[in-house]
């Protein structure tokens, strides 16, 4: 989406997705301007709560598609910019195409350590402005980092099947035991907003998430978990491990069936640290790591 450098709206990756399924609703139902769109109806229709309905609606008001409605509410202000946007959500996975394509080069060393734009360009047939975006996205993602002067290096991460087998088992050490830590304290609304976007998931959204979407869900509920533990050390780690993870867990993602049902563990492990039950939900997250551990590995396996 367009300005969105300058949104105050935090962006989520489920925001964002409703945002795209509204300016869609838009554009198929053939909607006017004036029309007022219903914040209960599109929670309705995508089957999610009414406050991510609402951040989406507020997202599209600051980009102009929305405006707010005289006693509240938000009508239609510019149906060209839905129109424009749904064609920036058909660029956006394009761009996610040549995104992953990078992430697969990069785990298979076929790009060096040290590029310069004009050999991604030629690489990869993009635009300046595709480019832009795409490495500024990676560079947030911390596995590149913009070179003084001209150029970028690549940073380190995971790019061997054993390492990544390593980052489960030092999972398995940290994640089970955080939840056991003295200084633990629930950051309740931080973990219903996690709960909220793996309910989500499971009842649909699964299915159009793009991976690289559907990591970042997963991963920042674990962190959010994990936060809570207050212990720095156990939170710097994992952060770093998911960064350096990220990659090749693009190569490693499980088939969505499959997926769905780690986000349905997800939410029981969130209402476990809900209701107070730590110790529960210590013995149930190293369950379930364990059998994450083997699924992504039997799938490795599975595609040779």
């Amino acid at each position: 989406m367009s300005k969105i450098g300058s949104l105050a709206v935090q962006m989520t990756p489920l925001i964002a997705s409703l945002a795209d399924q509204i300016v869609a609703h838009i554009r198929t139902d053939k909607l006017a301007e004036g029309d007022r769109l219903v914040e209960r109806k599109l929670a309705e229709q995508f089957r999610v709560s009414r406050s991510p309905v609402r951040n989406a609606m507020k997202l599209l008001h600051e980009v102009g598609v929305l405006k707010q409605g005289e006693g509240g509410g938000y009508l239609i202000a510019d149906v060209e910019a839905a129109e424009k946007l749904s064609l920036e959500s058909a660029s956006t996975e394009d761009d996610e195409q040549i995104y992953l394509t990078i992430a697969d080069d990069r785990l298979h060393g076929r790009l060096p350590e040290r590029i310069t734009e004009s050999e991604f360009l030629r690489r990869y047939d993009l635009t300046k402005g595709r480019l832009s975006k795409i490495l500024l996205r990676m560079a947030n993602e911390g596995w590149i980092e913009r070179l003084p002067g001209h150029g970028w290096a690549f940073l380190p991460v995971l790019t061997s099947l054993q390492a990544y087998e390593d980052s489960f088992r030092f999972r398995l050490l940290i994640e089970p035991a955080a939840l056991l830590e003295p200084s633990f304290k629930l950051n309740r609304p931080a973990l219903l907003r996690c709960r909220e976007e793996q309910e989500w998931l499971v009842n649909g959204g699964i299915w159009t998430v793009p991976d690289a979407k559907l990591f970042e869900l997963n991963s920042g509920m674990h962190e959010a978990i994990i936060e809570c533990c207050q212990n720095s050390f156990f939170i710097d780690s994992l952060k770093r491990l998911d960064r350096l993870r990220r990659l090749i867990d693009y190569r490693q993602m499980l088939d969505r069936n499959s997926a769905r049902e780690r986000c349905r563990e997800h939410i029981e492990l969130l209402d476990l640290i809900l209701a107070g039950k730590n110790e529960d939900a210590s013995r149930y997250m190293a369950r379930h790591l364990k059998d994450l551990s083997r699924l992504k590995i039997v799938a490795r396996e599975m595609r040779g």
